[in-house]
């Protein structure tokens, strides 16, 4: 029987249809035929090809014409937040530093030597600076979301999960593609690539982006100080322009491959606006005077990022054995200005606004020099059928770190404070896992990794800031962290029938002690120690109706010592990184896809994630801004406990809905997808206020369109409804708001060979 050719039934994006034209229709992606079934999902989430329903593992993988799809108009990761059960991608930073939380376990911090318990490996290299973690998602092969702790075989800062992102390989075949898309708000979205043989051992693949975006945001200074009528109509915001590449080489022998890997980012835009006093005091709705496309300015806003980054994938076939080498360097610099308090002057200025303004904060953060070295080596046996399969490895990381942080005192480049902070981080690695087969229905898999992660930092400060003795110069403050762990998982996988299994899972992860010195206005450097996690998960994985419907659950809880937070600004306008004793999760995770008709696909994911902080002992500063706290007194002057409190930026539920149905017709289809993701009500800090949190957000898009073999002409839309909500805040300052993005619509040409 002939299958969809799609890996599952997130693959909406159609292929050509060839001679299969007639009788069929293209679902999810690709060709469905009249006596349809879903194919099956391949993954490399063990670092080797399996069959998704065959992984002991939560996972939702994604195809690269699926999120082609719902990027649709230059959308950069944050629009896959919601796509895949207990996902959340958002950013206080715009484009360029995206913070990912998987089972509702993330970090809030937007220091640029932040680590996150969610790792990102992009072609096989993990992406440790969340400066990285932003580059353009474009001729894409597959994402895979790997819930729960992977400290075995991925294991650097992977207590939550993994989001794994496969380029398109190249290949003998000619192939490629090129897209022109055009749509509101002045973008345009440029894409193409090219691939194919170019002699009997070697081949090659060129891929590139352009995109841009209009400023779409007024800054209407002027209508609070008229002083500032020069700004209106000039500082425009929210628009960016952004190139991305990718140039890679492959190589194929009798027993010996090699795949080479370039690439790099360009992007100049702004960063994300601050919105003074938005929110209504005593709710979380927006202020009366509140307007999407305006706001109030009187700092410069600015954003610049260039990324390069270079890999080399190495395997050898030795006999009974397959050795394979990874090498992987990258780096960036940045730089990123912003009107921070989102508002004009300040309370004991002759003019301020809108609403109460303490103090101006114009200020930036920059990284002049970065680089990143990492080395993998590991071998695994080739069993041929046998009933033992193992890979074992060793793993080296090096990193180099600045970081510039620069206070203005007007709209000029002439700053007023500067500080420092240099940060080396070494790891290193052995790890190992085995699957056996002890049965034909019965799989156990255990793996383990010893990991050594060490820290050398030093911050300083040269300026005398306001004047204020306490902050004036800042002699070089330096930390040195070190710890090492052993990590691993045990599972076991009981195959019931053909189409059904289950299976059992515990993994322990580990993430390495974090240093944060937010030392521009303030003279302490924090230190959080080591967290780790114990995870404990039950799932099944199915195939029903003959093929027509996957149905994929899990069912976990699990148990966090000394998890990494960071106390936000506050009313002491200063971050620190604290260690909570115990965090406690639970929670379900459901993936379904479904072939209703050979003519209607639907997929849905679903999500519950509980989180709780356990720690009677844990306070922080609540907000410097007014705000209605709602938690009780804490543990010493001024603070409030969080005992209790769910994880920020944590909704409960979670789900994605896509519907697809398409026409055939002699030449090719018509077809039309939605998609819906929903995210649960969030609190945006450790502590619980009523006004610094969001409302549940539900969000749609829409494409539609005719293809041919060769052609596609489409329109899209994102943020169908136009759903204006609060998805962030500021809390050191005033009432201040992020909001998200507006409806975007266009429409896309693309000619695929």
């Amino acid at each position: 029987m002939n299958n969809i050719t799609a890996r599952d039934n997130r693959h909406f994006i159609p292929q050509p249809l060839g001679k299969m034209a007639l009788g069929v229709m293209i679902g999810l992606g690709l060709a469905l035929p009249v006596q349809a079934q879903l194919e099956e999902v391949i993954v490399t989430a063990t670092k080797r090809e399996q069959n998704i329903q065959d992984v002991p593992i939560s996972i939702t993988a994604l195809s690269g014409e699926y999120t082609d799809r719902v990027l649709a108009g230059g959308k950069d990761i944050r629009g896959l937040s919601g796509k895949a059960p207990s996902l959340i991608i958002e950013s206080d930073f715009g484009r360029v530093f995206p913070r990912f939380y998987i089972r509702g376990i993330g970090n809030t911090d937007f220091d640029q030597n932040a680590s996150q318990p969610v790792s990102l490996i992009y072609d096989d290299i993990v992406v440790e600076n969340p400066m990285l973690k932003g580059f353009p998602i474009f001729d894409v092969d597959r994402i895979e979301v790997l819930r729960g702790p992977q400290g075995t075989l991925f294991g650097r800062n992977t207590p939550a999960g993994i989001v794994k992102i496969d380029s398109v390989k190249p290949s003998d075949d000619l192939n490629g593609y090129v897209k022109a898309g055009f749509g509101n708000l002045g973008v345009t979205d440029f894409q193409a690539a090219i691939g194919g043989a170019i002699s009997d051992n070697w081949s090659a693949r060129a891929s590139f982006l352009h995109q841009t975006r209009d400023d779409w945001a007024e800054n209407k200074a002027s209508d609070i100080d008229p002083s500032l009528a020069f700004l209106d109509d000039k500082d425009f915001l929210e628009g960016h322009t952004e190139y991305a590449y990718r140039l890679q080489l492959a190589y194929e022998g009798e027993s010996f491959s090699a795949l080479f890997n370039v690439h790099g980012r360009d992007l100049d835009g702004t960063a994300t606006l601050f919105r003074a006093n938005i929110i209504k005091p005593g709710t979380n709705s927006f202020a009366d005077f509140y307007d999407r496309d305006v706001v109030n300015f009187d700092g410069k806003n600015e954003q610049t990022l260039e990324s390069f980054g270079a890999l080399a994938k190495l395997t050898w076939d030795v006999g009974d054995y397959t050795i394979t080498s990874i090498t992987g360097y990258e780096e960036v610099e940045t730089f990123s200005r912003a009107d921070v308090e989102g508002g004009i002057g300040a309370v004991f200025l002759p003019i301020s606004g809108p609403g109460f303004i303490p103090f101006p904060a114009q200020t930036a953060d920059g990284i002049p020099e970065h680089d990143q070295f990492s080395q993998e080596l590991r071998i695994n046996n080739n069993p041929d059928g046998g009933s033992i399969f193992w890979q074992a490895g060793v793993f080296y990381f090096d990193e180099h770190l600045e970081v510039d942080s620069f206070d203005y005192a007007d709209r000029s480049d002439n700053w007023v404070g500067f500080a420092h902070q240099d940060q080396d981080t070494t790891a290193y690695a052995i790890f190992g896992q085995v699957d056996w087969d002890i049965t034909e229905r019965l799989i156990l898999t255990v793996g383990a990794r010893w990991s050594n992660d060490e820290k050398d930092y030093v911050a300083f400060r040269t300026t005398d800031l306001f004047g204020v003795p306490e902050l004036g110069p800042l002699a070089p403050i330096k930390v040195n962290v070190e710890d090492d762990e052993l990590s691993g998982n045990v599972s076991l996988n009981y195959v019931l029938t053909d189409d059904m299994s289950v299976y059992g899972r515990y993994a322990h992860g580990f993430r390495a002690p974090s240093i944060q010195g937010r030392v521009l206005f303030g003279n302490a450097v924090t230190v959080a120690d080591s967290e780790t996690i114990d995870s404990f998960e039950v799932g099944v994985k199915s195939e029903l109706f003959d093929g027509r419907v996957r149905l994929n659950a899990t069912v976990y809880v699990l148990e966090m010592s000394d998890q990494q937070v960071t106390a936000g600004s506050g009313e002491a306008n200063a971050n620190q990184l604290l260690n909570v004793d115990t965090t406690k999760g639970k929670g379900i995770e459901m993936d379904l896809d479904w072939a209703v008709t050979d003519n209607f696909l639907v997929t849905l994911g679903l999500s519950y994630n509980d989180t709780e902080i356990d720690d009677s002992e844990l306070s922080v500063l609540p907000c410097g801004a007014g705000c209605t706290v709602l938690d009780p007194p804490g543990s010493f002057p001024g603070s409030v406990s969080i005992d209790g409190n769910t994880l920020p930026r944590a909704p409960e539920w979670i789900s994605n809905l896509v519907l697809r149905y398409s026409i055939p017709t002699a030449a090719g289809e018509w077809y039309f997808q939605t998609d819906w993701a929903y995210r649960d009500e969030i609190s945006f800090f450790l502590y619980d206020s009523k006004e610094f949190h969001g409302d549940a957000l539900l969000e749609g898009g829409i494409n539609a369109g005719y293809l041919t073999e060769n052609w596609e002409v489409s329109v899209y839309g994102r943020n169908i409804t136009d759903e204006d909500e609060l998805v962030a805040a500021i809390d050191f300052n005033n009432l201040e708001g992020i909001v998200n993005d507006p409806l975007t619509y266009g429409v896309e040409l693309t000619y695929r060979f």
